[in-house]
């Protein structure tokens, strides 16, 4: 729902923008901006230092870009956010489809492999 929330605010951010409705661009940007800060704040590195990292700097990049956008008013900042946002949401989307298709009682093990072939931090859904 985060994603969607950002998402959805920044779209409308960005059609102010189109318009030069800046007013309403910069208070649409700003929720969106506000929902990327929630979403990073509730990144746990106590689970998966390295993931919540990457996490963090894809956040940080789109909420860069969206403050970008209300001082510049360019529509390809907002654009380089959503970007991030839309992957990022299918990334999710994707993950809760495959845990959803499991059997109530199986174990997912949703590890996170690095570079190197290593095993990051790991989830595991029990139903």
């Amino acid at each position: 729902m985060l994603y969607d929330g950002a998402l959805r605010f920044a779209r409308q951010g960005r059609e102010a923008l189109e318009s030069e409705n800046f007013e309403t661009a910069f208070e649409r940007l700003s929720r969106a901006q506000k929902i990327i800060l929630e979403m990073q704040q509730g990144l746990n590195f106590e689970v998966d230092q390295e993931l919540c990292e990457r996490m963090s700097g894809l956040y940080m990049f789109a909420y860069r870009k969206l403050v970008d956008a209300c001082c510049k008013h360019q529509t390809s900042d907002v654009d380089e956010a959503l970007r991030v946002l839309e992957y990022e949401r299918q990334t999710w989307v994707m993950l809760m489809e495959k845990v959803l298709k499991l059997d109530a009682t199986q174990v997912v093990d949703l590890s996170v492999q690095g570079p190197s072939g290593t095993t990051g931090g790991a989830l595991s859904i029990e139903g």
